[in-house]
């Protein structure tokens, strides 16, 4: 509540809007509720979600990765021309898109850090330059299927019904100690610990909302049970998870994440407290483009191919929205990981549920836009009222 009256909204306008949202689209169309919907949701936000994560990283130094989008497609399409020309397997074809991912992170870092050239710029250079990769690797524009079946499973698959309530169960008790040892550990150390009330609040608040998410994806899915069975949780939903806990860790537990949010509130007074600010620039691009990649390639497994449009259209675009929508700030100091995930779900529910109501993609647009320059006034606003309430 404190943080709120001094204008600290985090992703608490993002929650509520997703909320309205989907008892808008429950109402419109019932169907939007449907468990086949609600598991369609997962793949189809989970590559903007992944890319979010790392512009993230970007935007807490103030900085911008414009060329985030078409990087995802150039690491998608390495590996689809890896997998599909070359006959390689995907536990040499993935590290390799990976590995390409932190080439192009770091070669943005270094022009941005060493040279001193503006973010935007870099970028927007790397945004022209990877499209013209990107139809190089397609030989000028054709279609490379993806024929691999671990990585068709990634976006297009389900974890088994018990499995999957055990990797609810599992993420429960995991989080439960977490919050145990942290108050433990506070405790111990004298300082001042959330009440036991709050701490029993957040866990039985992730319980039920796991639960009834399991509950509602482990029901049967198919039109016709007897030929096909489809039910589970969708395994790109623990990928999402896995890289949602990593990196909520290292930006919230490490002294590198510190350091993140020290350079991106005041580079010079971080400087002068001994950080290494141009590594940090760097890094933040390499961790960018790593998640780019990680996106491209789960991208490429929803769609089974890679074209020349992959990474382009509005992918940039909407996982830059995610982030802002998330609670991210454009002035950078300011953004958790959660509100990658947050702003991606909010995004995905809006195309989802106007695409069940028959609208035009134009129209589409334009709500998204609107809801992003909302996000993006939230933050402005937030900003000033922090600064004027003395805490920015």
């Amino acid at each position: 509540m404190r943080r709120l009256r001094d204008g600290d909204f985090g992703s608490w306008y993002a929650v509520l809007g997703l909320v309205l949202l989907c008892v808008f689209f429950g109402i419109a169309r019932p169907r939007f509720l449907s468990a086949t919907n609600i598991a369609n949701l997962f793949p189809q936000g989970a590559a903007v979600v992944l890319i979010a994560m790392g512009l993230i990283f970007v935007l807490l130094l103030g900085e911008i990765d414009l060329s985030a989008g078409f990087a995802s497609g150039v690491c998608g399409a390495v590996m689809a021309v890896l997998l599909t020309d070359h006959g390689w397997r995907w536990f040499t074809a993935i590290p390799v898109a990976l590995l390409c991912g932190l080439a192009i992170g770091f070669v943005l870092g270094l022009l941005v850090a060493k040279l001193g050239i503006p973010s935007f710029v870099v970028s927007l250079a790397g945004f022209l330059a990877f499209q013209g990769v990107l139809l190089v690797l397609l030989s000028g524009g054709r279609n490379v299927s993806i024929h691999d079946p671990f990585v068709l499973a990634l976006a297009n698959r389900n974890i088994p019904p018990a499995p999957s309530w055990a990797l609810a169960a599992i993420a429960v008790a995991g989080y439960a100690v977490t919050q145990l040892l942290r108050v433990r550990g506070r405790a111990v150390r004298g300082l001042a610990t959330d009440p036991m009330g709050i701490v029993a609040a957040r866990i039985g608040g992730l319980a039920v909302l796991l639960f009834a998410a399991v509950a509602v994806l482990t029901q049967e899915r198919s039109v016709n049970p007897q030929a096909i069975s489809v039910k589970g949780v969708p395994i790109v939903a623990p990928i999402v998870a896995v890289f949602l806990i990593v990196w909520t860790f290292v930006l919230g537990r490490t002294t590198y994440g510190r350091h993140v949010y020290a350079v991106g509130g005041n580079p010079e007074a971080a400087r002068r407290a001994g950080i290494a600010v141009d590594r940090i620039r760097i890094s933040v691009f390499v961790i960018g483009s790593f998640m780019a990649a990680v996106g491209g390639i789960i991208a490429a497994s929803r769609a089974n191919s890679v074209d020349p449009n992959s990474g382009g259209s509005n992918v940039l675009l909407y996982a830059v929205g995610a982030a802002v929508i998330g609670g991210t700030s454009l002035f950078g100091g300011k953004g958790r990981m959660l509100g990658a995930v947050i702003g991606g779900a909010v995004i995905a529910v809006i195309d989802n549920g106007m695409g069940l109501m028959g609208l035009s993609p134009g129209t589409k647009y334009i709500f998204t836009g609107v809801v992003l320059l909302l996000a993006a006034s939230v933050d402005a606003l937030s900003r000033r009222r922090g600064i004027s309430a003395g805490v920015r």
